[in-house]
């Protein structure tokens, strides 16, 4: 398939795209308020511990030693190498004593010596403000991408913009909830890349639909629209892949730190391409898009 030289319709299916798209947001919505995320330490405190035994230990039997300190709600998963395990404790506490107390329960309980990696104890108070600047950063985020694309372009490329921003911000959030990864400050970091990438990639498409209505004002709207996603097309193609060929690397072999950071980005990258594409820019149909980018020459004398 030679992209330079074949000549996609994308515009002629829009309405079921975007029929889509609503559907799929609508059901993000539904899962964000219904099912909720998977939040992690960051936004809802409590004590991470990382750690790894000198023998193979099951996660249940590690998860039923805590259980018994009375620590609330706990979650051990396998972390990398199957001696390695990552525990998700409810309870906080001071380090030095509730630490230890964890450390000291579970080598005499489990025969082996656990050794603790990694301790972060998050609080209610930081916690909270944790989820505040993140909500906020995510909003201000759009409002000055808001006002880039009205500055650079006209309003009506805003709302096409501002539109498929929402949609790639909460379908991401929705697949979060659905397939239940660990919401924390680095997927709020990933959220906000998405946005500059999505951003980006519409400014693009933007930038030569309206070189197109300079030189061609009486050219039917949806075909001109269609001509400049296929003429972006090769550098959207090329700019997706080899940024997907680095993330995918990051997710398998990254370590399971980064899995949830990296899988935000992947989903980022194929989201963002499609929204400018698919929304961005067939709203740009149902506004009264401004057709005449003719410069006006100043006659007075």
């Amino acid at each position: 398939m030679n992209i330079y030289q074949n000549k996609f319709e994308f515009i002629n299916k829009h309405r079921y795209l975007i029929i889509f798209s609503a559907l799929l947001f609508v059901l993000s919505i539904f899962l964000f308020f219904f099912k909720g995320l998977n939040l992690g330490i960051d936004f809802k405190g409590g004590t991470v511990i990382e750690m790894q035994f000198d023998k193979q230990i099951k996660s249940e039997q590690i998860r039923k030693e805590l259980l018994k300190l009375n620590l609330g709600d706990v979650k051990v998963k396998e972390f990398g190498k199957s001696n390695n395990h990552l525990a998700i404790i409810e309870k906080k506490g001071k380090k030095n004593d509730f630490i230890s107390n964890i450390k000291s329960h579970l080598n005499n309980n489990l025969n082996s010596n656990a050794d603790f990696r990694r301790v972060e104890i998050v609080g209610p108070k930081i916690s909270q403000e944790l989820s505040e600047k993140g909500l906020i950063a995510v909003s201000l985020a759009l409002i000055c991408m808001l006002i880039y694309i009205w500055f650079r372009f006209e309003w009506q490329f805003s709302v096409g913009a501002i539109f498929a921003l929402t949609h790639d911000v909460f379908i991401t959030i929705g697949v979060f909830s659905l397939l239940e990864y660990e919401f924390n400050l680095s997927i709020v970091a990933a959220v906000l890349t998405i946005i500059g990438y999505s951003m980006n990639d519409t400014v693009v498409i933007y930038d030569r639909i309206r070189e197109n209505l300079k030189k061609f004002d009486k050219k039917d709207l949806s075909i001109l629209l269609n001509d400049s996603i296929n003429e972006t097309l090769p550098r959207t193609i090329k700019t997706s892949v080899t940024t997907l060929l680095a993330l995918i690397s990051i997710y398998f072999f990254g370590g399971e730190i980064l899995k949830g950071f990296s899988f935000a980005l992947i989903w980022g990258v194929i989201i963002g391409t499609y929204s400018s594409i698919f929304i961005a820019t067939p709203i740009l149909l149902y506004i009264n898009l401004k057709r005449d980018w003719s410069e006006k020459i100043d006659n007075t004398p």
